[in-house]
């Protein structure tokens, strides 16, 4: 976190960008460009799927270098977009290429769970939104379990019925978790994170529209793969016990 020269707080993406200067807006932070550097060796290294393995961390540089980062800290829908990002796609993808199996699979859901609830808070949001420590913090900790979390509940092979319905139903528990996050904010009649008081306005939306696209988003794009992948696995477990009879 850092200061502007209003005295207010600048989270670790930036300020919050303006249409004009959004494409200008990316984060090139030499840390996290190391990071991301190691991370595309090591994991292209060992990945099963290097292809795969490299898609995934695609996902992540946008989400983190690109003006995606910036546009978090202006409107709090994107901040949506950026989280459905890591844990649906960018986890999912690395999940399949580079599987990392150090948790059980409901104590790696529990955990993701728990920290897109925690995100949401208003007064742990402000908390990332002042220190750059907390908002790392906060990534791995909504990352990295989900990273466990796919990793267990992708693997496919070898799988019995029981298995497969036990995974579907974690996945729609993963769902309802985030189409209740989704529900507060879609129905809430008050603005929950002053942090956007201003950024929204600068791109023509109402802070309180802005939260409720945030809410929409999480239920439509957020909602919909969870579904297909629970139905997936209910049907391959419909279809072993079919063959069982």
């Amino acid at each position: 976190m850092i200061l502007g020269e209003t005295g207010t707080n600048i989270p670790y993406c930036g300020a919050a960008p303006v249409p004009a200067a959004i494409w200008s807006s990316w984060n090139l932070d030499p840390v996290l460009i190391a990071v991301l550097a190691a991370g595309l060796l090591a994991g292209v290294k060992h990945a099963t799927r290097p292809g795969l393995f490299a898609f995934g961390w695609v996902v992540l540089a946008l989400a983190f270098v690109s003006p995606l980062c910036a546009l978090t800290t202006a409107l709090f829908s994107a901040r949506t977009i950026h989280h459905l990002l890591i844990v649906s796609l960018a986890m999912p993808v690395l999940a399949l290429a580079l599987p990392w199996r150090s948790l059980p699979a409901p104590i790696a859901l529990c955990a993701t769970a728990f920290a897109l609830i925690l995100w949401h808070i208003p007064s742990v949001y402000s908390a990332a939104w002042n220190s750059s420590w907390v908002y790392w913090l906060m990534q791995f900790a909504m990352a990295l379990p989900a990273w466990a979390f796919w990793s267990q509940v992708l693997n496919w092979r070898g799988r019995d019925a029981g298995t497969f319905l036990a995974n579907a139903l974690m996945v729609g528990f993963f769902a309802a978790v985030m189409g209740l996050i989704g529900a507060v904010l879609t129905f809430s009649t008050r603005l929950l994170y002053p942090e956007h008081l201003a950024g929204p306005v600068g791109w023509g939306m109402e802070p309180l529209a802005d939260q409720q696209l945030a809410g929409l988003i999480m239920w439509v794009p957020g909602l919909l793969p969870l579904a297909m992948i629970a139905a997936f696995m209910a049907r391959r477990a419909w279809q072993q016990q079919e063959q069982a009879a």
